[in-house]
């Protein structure tokens, strides 16, 4: 895949961007299961099926055990929107795995964030001013790097969150990083109308003179 010169990336790229090792099922492979989906992805801000869902049904038995978890976490999690999306996107940045990105700029920018936010999440806990961002893109530093969150991290975050949403903190991260293994080892090309979408905010970042971030 040839990115454009505007785009933001990781230190070493993205992964899985060669060619894909599992196709996405056809239409004629969907059946019941696709008309089903349609009508749950609108609780994900969908009017389409994510192929990520389509791969993960490949597996069926897994994808509905799996579907319920997920869906517990996200959209219908206790976290406040706006901090759940940084968490997922700061865990795809650290997984560099672009399809989990772009689905979540889309979706970020849809509750509430600003591109400058998304900018703030690559680069990472530095540059953020708030204390409390920067304990959460520490949390999903912490967890990918070392999976345990540090004392600094853990008391920081204890000031806002109960022993509940700490636990949804981490059950997060570790969500989006077991998928984000899973779409960039598939080689999971993101879905083209939010590829579409993902061009308009890096051009739109570009345009507006915010500074391309360093990668962290």
């Amino acid at each position: 895949m040839s990115l454009n010169n505007v785009e933001i990336q990781p230190e070493n790229g993205w992964l899985g961007l060669g060619k894909a090792r599992i196709p996405t099922p056809g239409v004629s492979e969907r059946g019941p299961f696709f008309r089903l989906m349609s009508q749950f992805s609108r609780y994900f801000g969908r009017s389409e099926v994510p192929d990520v869902l389509l791969i993960l049904h490949i597996h069926p038995k897994l994808f509905w055990a799996w579907l319920h978890f997920a869906s517990r976490l996200m959209p219908f999690g206790q976290l406040k929107a706006r901090v759940r999306e940084k968490i997922i996107l700061r865990t795809a940045w650290n997984c560099r795995s672009r399809y989990e990105w772009g689905q979540h700029v889309d979706i970020g920018l849809g509750v509430g964030l600003a591109d400058i936010d998304i900018i703030r999440v690559s680069r990472g806990p530095e540059a953020f001013d708030d204390a409390h961002d920067q304990a959460i893109m520490q949390a999903c530093d912490d967890i990918f790097r070392d999976h345990v969150l540090s004392e600094q991290t853990w008391n920081t975050l204890k000031k806002t969150y109960s022993d509940k949403l700490m636990l949804e903190i981490i059950l997060l991260i570790g969500q989006y990083v077991m998928l984000a293994g899973a779409i960039n080892s598939a080689g999971l090309a993101l879905d083209p109308p939010i590829e579409r979408k993902l061009q308009d905010f890096y051009q739109r970042i570009a345009g507006a003179n915010l500074g391309l971030p360093g990668a962290h």
